[in-house]
């Protein structure tokens, strides 16, 4: 396989410039391991940061992250420039990667309380208690789509994707003062119309 090397290109003002992440993928969908180098060393801070954020466990992190670079490396021929930043489609994959090891772990807790409780009498109106949170979960749709198109996108990135303020920015290619004006403004219309005392 051939390898290109990936060097700095002189711009008109006679200082280099670095290839940028999109470059970069181009050249590792063609098997380019130096560009794949220089994009893990690019970008592995931040991913390893948004999947650290979601899992919290440091060792599950490691794997999640290494994870998503081997699937990086082998599905680059699928990255389309025309649909998004390369970082985008990055974070995104993950993000996906992460939801998906914590719905896995979720999954596993989930079966071992199910044996470890198979024959323990609960001492609570289970009955109700579902009955309020699917209530609670009710008023708590309602009240999202209340918001505007605007606020509702901003909130649900940030407080159900797990996104940080400059992430929500660069998916959605506004400001980051734009990005926290949404969130405030959706937070407060939120908190009145659940009813929330501040």
């Amino acid at each position: 396989m051939l390898t290109t090397v990936l060097r700095p290109v002189d711009d008109t003002s006679g200082r280099t410039s670095e290839p940028t992440l999109e470059d970069l993928l181009r050249q590792v969908a063609e098997g380019d391991q130096g560009a794949f180098a220089q994009l893990y060393d690019r970008t592995a801070p931040r991913l390893f940061g948004l999947v650290k954020r979601l899992l919290r466990d440091h060792a599950q992190s490691e794997e999640v992250t290494q994870e998503v670079y081997l699937e990086i490396w082998q599905t680059a021929s699928r990255y389309e420039s025309s649909k998004g930043g390369g970082i985008s489609w990055m974070l995104t994959m993950a993000h996906r990667r992460a939801v998906d090891r914590v719905r896995a772990s979720q999954a596993s807790r989930d079966r071992d309380a199910r044996v470890g409780i198979r024959d323990y009498a609960p001492e609570f109106d289970s009955v109700a208690e579902r009955t309020e949170i699917v209530l609670e979960s009710e008023r708590v749709k309602a009240a999202m789509n209340r918001l505007t198109e605007l606020q509702r996108e901003a909130v649900t990135l940030a407080y159900f994707g797990g996104y940080s303020h400059s992430e929500v920015a660069a998916l959605l290619r506004i400001p980051i003062g734009t990005v926290k004006t949404r969130l405030r403004d959706g937070m407060i219309r939120l908190r009145d119309e659940l009813g929330v005392t501040a």
